[in-house]
C-alpha cells in the first residue's frame, strides 16, 4: 500500500514538473541545448585524444567511448530524475523551507530528491545511448542476456551511488552554515572521473576514487563487466559498497533531520 502511494506521488511530482516546464518553453529547450553542447564537447575531446595515442591503459578508442557514453548515462539519469531536487537541499536547510517537506505525509529524502524531476536531461540519456550503440558497432562483441542484463544492474546501482554521495555532501549542512566547498570539490572530482577510467588509479588514488569517494567504479565496473575484464568480486564491490553507502545516507540524514533547527523553533 505505502509503494503504490509513493509511485502516485512521483507520478504527481512528475506531471506537476512537466507542466511547470513547458509553461516556460524556452527555459525547457534551452536545457537540451546546453546538456548536447556538454556531451558534444567530450566526444570531440577524446577523438582528438585518439588522434594521437591508440590505447589508454590498455582500452581502445570504442571501449572508452563506451566508458563516456556509460559515464553520461549515470550522469543524464540522475540530473532527470534526481539532481535539481538534491542540490536544493542546502538551501532548504537554511532558509528554514525544510519545515514543510518534514510535515508531509512521505519519506522527507523522497520528496526533496524526486520533488524537481526534469526531463530536460532526455535527450543526453538518448544520445548516451547512442554513443554506446556506436562504440559496439565498431567491435566484435558477442552479445548474451546475462552481459546486457548485468549491465544494466551496475548502472542502475552506479546511478544509486551516485546518488547517495550527492545526499551525503548535502547532509553536511545540517551541522556547519555552508558545505559549498565540498560541493565544488564534487563537480570537480566527477568531471576527473569522467575523462580517466578507474583502471588508472593507484595506489592512494585508488583508494579514494574505489573507496572513500567512489567516483573511479561508477563508469569503470560497467564497463569492465560488459568486456568480460572484470571477475565477479568486481560485481559484488560494486553492488556491496552501494549498499554501504546507501545505509550510511538513509542514516545520516535522519541524523541531520535530528539536529534540524526548525525555522518556527
Amino acid at each position: 500500500m505505502r509503494l503504490i502511494m509513493t509511485m502516485r506521488f512521483t507520478y504527481m511530482l512528475f506531471k506537476m514538473k512537466l507542466s511547470r516546464n513547458m509553461a516556460f518553453r524556452f527555459s525547457f529547450f534551452g536545457v537540451f541545448f546546453v546538456d548536447g553542447t556538454m556531451f558534444l564537447v567530450q566526444l570531440l575531446m577524446f577523438n582528438y585524444i585518439y588522434a594521437h595515442v591508440e590505447t589508454i591503459g590498455g582500452w581502445s578508442r570504442e571501449q572508452m567511448l563506451f566508458f563516456i557514453g556509460t559515464f553520461s548515462l549515470i550522469n543524464a539519469l540522475n540530473m532527470m530524475l534526481c539532481f535539481f531536487g538534491v542540490i536544493s537541499i542546502p538551501e532548504k536547510i537554511r532558509s528554514g523551507k525544510l519545515d514543510l517537506y518534514i510535515t508531509k505525509p512521505v519519506n522527507t529524502l523522497f520528496y526533496l530528491s524526486f520533488e524537481n524531476i526534469d526531463i530536460g536531461s532526455l535527450p543526453l540519456v538518448l544520445a548516451s545511448g547512442c554513443i554506446l550503440g556506436y562504440s559496439i558497432s565498431g567491435m566484435v562483441i558477442q552479445f548474451t542476456a546475462f552481459k546486457i542484463l548485468g549491465y544494466i544492474v551496475l548502472v542502475l546501482t552506479m546511478l544509486v551511488l551516485h546518488y547517495d554521495i550527492m545526499v551525503i555532501i548535502r547532509t553536511i549542512t545540517f551541522f556547519v552554515i555552508r558545505a559549498t566547498g565540498l560541493e565544488r570539490l564534487e563537480g570537480e572530482l566527477i568531471t576527473l572521473c569522467m575523462k580517466i577510467p578507474g583502471i588508472l588509479f593507484k595506489g592512494g588514488f585508488k583508494i579514494l576514487f574505489y573507496l572513500l569517494l567512489p567516483y573511479g567504479i561508477m563508469a569503470t565496473i560497467p564497463t569492465q563487466f560488459f568486456f568480460e575484464a572484470m571477475s565477479l568480486s568486481g560485481f559484488v564491490y560494486a553492488i556491496a559498497i552501494t549498499f554501504i553507502f546507501t545505509c550510511f545516507t538513509l542514516w545520516f540524514f535522519r541524523l541531520g533531520i535530528k539536529n534540524y533547527k526548525s525555522a518556527s523553533s
